[in-house]
């Protein structure tokens, strides 16, 4: 009875099987079956807009843009050697240099603080784009939190040393810079205690330290006191005996 079963419900199988055959030849029923399910869809990526955008393509690369020869070459030269063919590190050369002729103090000037946060500004914005795109990327996220870290002090000591080349340099650059907030710490009983603790060893510390120097003190005027006696002596006895001329 069951072998009859298997055999009446293997026949249509087959029945279709063929039918799907002779509907597509060349195709098995298994990519039949695997066609009629939906493809994903496919998330399409923004666009993320780039500071480096604005760089016209024309411009020539930094390493060719002062050549007195570049005037008389050809145009297909020139296109090769402009940034429409650049890489990423070429472009961010150029972008670089451009930022750090904003804020340099003259046209030698190449270690300034504000060249060096010009230079660093360039390479932040470029890992920020990074991590826009790549945002489990953990390695550059470090090395973008280092770089912020690093302008924050640098702008930290323009601010105090020349606020008026802190303001020109933030302005050129497009910094919006926030003070850090200052260290504040939740006062607990066991941290009020442990402070409490610590300031009494330390002012005992000091009163045998004093001690200490006291005693010394007194040893180092005593041998003082004694040796200017001892001189005072000599100095007698050869007035009594009288020097030689």
């Amino acid at each position: 009875m069951l072998a009859l079963l298997g055999r009446g419900l293997a026949g249509p199988a087959r029945a279709g099987a063929a039918a799907l055959g002779r509907a597509q030849p060349g195709c098995s029923p298994v990519l039949q079956a695997a066609r009629g399910y939906a493809r994903p869809v496919s998330k399409k990526r923004k666009d993320i807009p780039s500071h480096l955008d604005d760089l016209p393509p024309t411009m020539l690369k930094k390493d060719y843009a002062n050549l007195p020869i570049m005037n008389s070459v050809d145009d297909v030269v020139k296109r090769l050697l402009s940034l429409e063919m650049a890489s990423q590190r070429e472009k961010l050369k150029v972008k670089t240099q451009q930022l750090v002729e904003k804020v340099r103090r003259s046209p030698h000037d190449n270690g300034s603080f504000e060249v060096q946060v010009a230079i660093l500004t360039a390479k932040i914005r470029t890992l920020e784009e990074h991590l826009q795109r790549h945002p489990k990327d953990k390695r550059n996220r470090r090395f973008m939190l280092m770089g912020l870290d690093r302008r924050r002090k640098m702008l930290g000591y323009l601010r105090r040393v020349n606020y008026s080349t802190f303001e020109n340099t933030c302005k050129e650059l497009g910094i919006q810079y926030s003070p850090p907030q200052p260290y504040s710490r939740r006062l607990t009983k066991r941290w009020m205690v442990k402070k409490a603790l610590c300031i009494k060893v330390f002012q005992e510390k000091q009163k045998l330290q004093a001690a200490e120097r006291l005693k010394k003190r007194r040893e180092w005027q005593a041998r003082a006191r004694a040796a200017r006696e001892q001189q005072k002596q000599v100095q007698e006895k050869q007035a009594q005996e009288g020097t030689p001329v």
